[in-house]
């Protein structure tokens, strides 16, 4: 994908995001989500704060996190959650969806992976069906395959070749792990809810691998 292609597939995800929680119940927003540690309101925060986030506002969370990186970023969630309203929350995603703003550090495919993968990660335990689109999700596996920070896949998944079912998308080398791709991604990024969609002779190895529940950003 060039970068206009990113650009309009990340606003696309971001209002159909600003949708979804603007949809949601009070109880809705307070419910857990798919990263341990982390209500659908905290991974919204998250996703509003990301085109507002300042560099220095950014090493300062680093510093009072004590270097921790995943500690960084749901605490700063959970602090921005804590001083907005879900409607204000909702409205500031959807602001979002034209920005060409990008957290300090981030690379041009992180702020659709965001998009994609939190999406999932409000929309699963509440029951919603979030369909992700497939070009985009590729994309973002194979951004996040080559990346390795955070998730460091390669590295975690050594032994394992990993192969979409619904694209053309194919990594690593081992015994078979095959599903929708965007299966496949929740799973590179920690996020042991969609096991269930994939199968093959690697599968159980690969559900060894993961965290349980997902504690990663």
């Amino acid at each position: 994908m060039n970068q206009d292609e990113i650009w309009a597939a990340l606003e696309t995800e971001r209002r159909g995001l600003a949708d979804l929680l603007g949809s949601l119940s009070a109880d809705e927003w307070e419910r857990p989500s798919l990263c341990g540690g982390w209500r659908v309101r905290d991974v919204a925060a998250h996703l509003a704060l990301a085109t507002r986030v300042s560099v220095p506002k950014a090493l300062a969370e680093f510093v009072r996190a004590r270097g921790d990186f995943n500690r960084m970023v749901r605490d700063s969630a959970v602090r921005y959650a804590a001083g907005l309203s879900p409607d204000e929350i909702a409205g500031q995603v959807r602001e979002s969806a034209t920005s060409r703003r990008r957290a300090p550090t981030t690379k041009p495919l992180d702020p659709l992976f965001d998009a994609l993968v939190h999406g999932q990660d409000i929309a699963v335990p509440l029951g919603v069906e979030r369909v992700m689109p497939l070009e985009p999700a590729r994309a973002c596996a194979t951004h996040i395959w080559e990346r390795g920070f955070p998730f460091y896949p390669q590295r975690r998944l050594r032994g394992l070749r990993l192969a979409a079912t619904d694209v053309d998308w194919v990594v690593g080398e081992g015994d078979l792990v095959e599903g929708p791709i965007q299966a496949l991604l929740l799973l590179m990024s920690g996020r042991p809810a969609a096991l269930p969609s994939v199968g093959g002779a690697g599968a159980a190895a690969l559900a060894a691998r993961l965290p349980s529940p997902a504690v990663r950003e």
